[in-house]
């Protein structure tokens, strides 16, 4: 099944990347790469993350943008806790980090992820009711595994992004965080 933003639900939907300094990235990417528009948001510290499965306070700002129906994350860490950003830096230095993998089964793929081996690196409540879970796939694939909990209004904000790009001229290239649009109909919105 397709999402509507147009990747497989279950499957890659988002590309990410750790960068130095994000406001030159987003600019560097827009015009080289014509990724964009970028919806950022910025110094962000999320109530719940675990690090390996202790407590911590990892401070980020993230740019979400499309070319497509994929989906770019770009990453800055502000602080020096230690996190798979910083993990992932040391040994290699900036660039690609992660494949994201969006799901509406959230628990079993966390679950099968666990039973092929692989470490929980990282997990965080980004927003109510989400959840995204890091784990170290760097020994089989060029980068981490993030699982996405795709919740209804994620795949509505996902939606509105992918849909800002749509023909994007360049204007405004550097957007705040869409609010939660209506939900998409085949989730059960009222009137659906």
């Amino acid at each position: 099944m397709l999402l509507n933003f147009g990747q497989p639900l279950n499957g890659v939907i988002q590309m990410g990347f750790i960068v130095e300094d994000i406001h030159r990235s987003m600019r560097e990417w827009a015009d080289k790469l014509k990724i964009g528009p970028w919806f950022l948001r910025e110094h962000g510290v999320f109530a719940s993350q675990f690090y390996r499965g202790e407590p911590t306070n990892v401070e980020l700002s993230i740019a979400m943008g499309f070319a497509g129906h994929m989906m770019f994350e770009l990453i800055q860490q502000h602080n020096d806790v230690p996190s798979v950003y910083q993990d992932v830096v040391r040994q290699r230095g900036f660039g690609f980090h992660h494949y994201g993998f969006g799901t509406d089964q959230y628990e079993e793929a966390v679950k099968a992820y666990r039973d092929r081996g692989y470490v929980l690196a990282y997990e965080a409540v980004p927003s109510p009711g989400g959840g995204v879970a890091y784990f170290d796939t760097l020994a089989d694939l060029p980068g981490m595994t993030e699982i996405i909990k795709l919740t209804p209004m994620m795949e509505a904000v996902f939606t509105v992004m992918q849909q800002a790009s749509v023909g994007w001229d360049g204007s405004n290239p550097v957007r705040p965080r869409p609010p939660v649009p209506t939900m998409p109909a085949r989730w059960g919105a009222p009137g659906a």
